[in-house]
């Protein structure tokens, strides 16, 4: 169940905050010593030029979801944070740095795993008021963005909240079920014809969701598999973002190695091509490890 008490303390405070390049990557130490790490990132202007900041949010200590290429998934799930927890990285955030424009629950954990505390966080954070003042924190789920690596029970119950306005990002990152096991634990229990079905009963925002895609050379990042994620995903309105693997310290795999510019390029194209948007996302924060898949205790 969720937890709706009241705490009497800060449950987070800040144990260290590391820059890079605009990026602030903060470590957050929990009551009972746990520490999390919670990222803001800044973005690019828009039309009206202004500079807009996304933080990034954890929702667990650890994770069980167990994928090769993330350094949160080597942990482990050490235990899922609560709805304080979670709501009250954007709240140290904002009292430290700035008002955080957007919110993606895409840090430390698999945020549908923890579904009733996550829920309930997004209710704090678009309900609640903070201690000691009058001033609501005020966002909408317009301003929010979950991601999942494809736990398909929790994407279930995703599709009976009725958050039509929240963004939806997949963590795909194969093109077929062979490679996406192999990278991805989860899809030996909830293959991709499975996750396509449940995608399609979600009710998403604008019609439209996110696809991440993490690029690993000579892996997954040949022409080939850019054909075999066209097809997979024909018919569905996506846009992929393309994500160069981020080698996380200590985490030493040496079949996963960082692909080239050239071939990132090659397999966008080759989707553009075959009528899938897709674009090259810059991974900022990897010299402090606040890149994908970086974030760990």
């Amino acid at each position: 169940m969720a937890e709706h008490a009241e705490p009497t303390e800060p449950v987070v405070k800040v144990a260290k905050v590391r820059r890079d390049a605009g990026v602030h990557k903060l470590a957050l130490s929990l009551r009972d010593g746990s520490i999390i790490e919670t990222v803001l990132i800044p973005m690019p202007p828009r039309g009206d030029g202004a500079l807009r900041n996304t933080l990034c949010l954890s929702t667990q200590v650890g994770c069980a979801m167990g994928c090769a290429f993330c350094a949160t998934g080597r942990m482990g799930l050490v235990r899922q944070l609560s709805a304080h927890e979670i709501a009250a990285q954007a709240e140290v955030v904002e009292a430290l740095l700035c008002r955080p424009d957007n919110l993606v629950f895409m840090g430390m954990g698999e945020p549908l795993h923890n579904f009733d505390n996550w829920r309930a966080a997004v209710h704090r954070l678009i309900e609640s008021k903070r201690r000691g003042e009058i001033k609501p924190i005020g966002y909408s789920t317009h301003q929010m963005t979950v991601s999942t690596c494809g736990y398909v029970p929790g994407m279930q119950r995703l599709a009976g909240e009725g958050f039509r306005k929240m963004g939806l990002a997949l963590s795909l990152n194969a093109p077929n079920d062979e490679l996406r096991t192999r990278l991805m634990p989860v899809n030996k229990r909830w293959p991709m014809a499975e996750l396509r079905r449940v995608i399609e009963s979600l009710p998403l925002r604008g019609g439209i969701f996110l696809t991440e895609y993490v690029l690993f050379a000579g892996l997954n990042d040949g022409v080939e598999h850019a054909e075999q994620l066209a097809q997979f995903l024909q018919g569905l309105r996506t846009l992929v973002n393309l994500i160069a693997y981020n080698p996380a310290p200590g985490l030493d795999k040496p079949d996963l190695r960082r692909p080239t510019v050239a071939a990132m390029e090659r397999f966008r194209k080759r989707l553009l091509e075959l009528g899938i948007h897709a674009r090259r996302r810059e991974s900022k924060g990897r010299r402090i490890a606040a890149a994908c898949g970086q974030l760990a205790s």
